[in-house]
């Protein structure tokens, strides 16, 4: 894909939410997350890449103390589908034993690589594993059983992109969420 592509991608994407309408979910978000992390002494880890604006959003947002590390594992490898591989790229550094540990992603989909992070916290000794997600999208290809714990969003089940999320390691910074036309 080109920029001139990707251009083309966002002038006709639907939009979902507005920057506006997303800024305020995150407002709620990271409110209702400060209340119960608070006093956990919280080990904050991003899931690269696509966390990076809401783990900044929320990093802006929350006043309690905590660690910040992350992990990169991914199933996507720069397609628009996951493949049944999860490709470790980085774990924490930080110590996980006996934390409690907060997931930041950009989407659950089909949850399988914010799943296999949360079991790999687990194996790790971590005491509690949250997730915090921007979007959870209606897919039915979900294990009704893999949840976020928190979502800022909901979305339909098309290709979303934007606020982190790429379409083709594009638009991540698009500026909402917008969903890919026909999908």
């Amino acid at each position: 894909m080109s920029p001139a592509e990707a251009r083309r991608v966002l002038r006709e994407a639907d939009c979902l939410h507005s920057r506006e309408a997303v800024e305020t979910a995150i407002d709620r978000l990271a409110q209702n997350t400060a209340e119960v992390l608070a006093e956990r002494n919280p080990l904050v880890l991003g899931v690269m890449t696509g966390c990076v604006v809401l783990l900044g959003g929320l990093l802006s947002r929350w006043s309690f103390p905590m660690h910040l590390d992350y992990v990169h594992a991914t199933r996507y490898r720069g397609d628009t589908r996951g493949g049944p591989q999860l490709h470790w790229l980085a774990q924490p550094q930080t110590p996980i034993a006996d934390r409690t540990v907060v997931l930041v992603d950009d989407i659950l989909d089909e949850g399988v690589t914010l799943d296999a992070i949360r079991r790999h916290c687990l194996d790790q000794g971590a005491e509690q594993v949250f997730s915090i997600v921007l979007v959870d999208k209606a897919n039915p290809k979900r294990d009704p059983r893999i949840t976020a714990d928190h979502a800022a969003l909901q979305a339909p089940n098309r290709y979303l992109f934007g606020y982190g999320m790429d379409y083709h390691d594009y638009l991540r910074n698009a500026p909402g969420v917008f969903a890919v036309r026909g999908t």
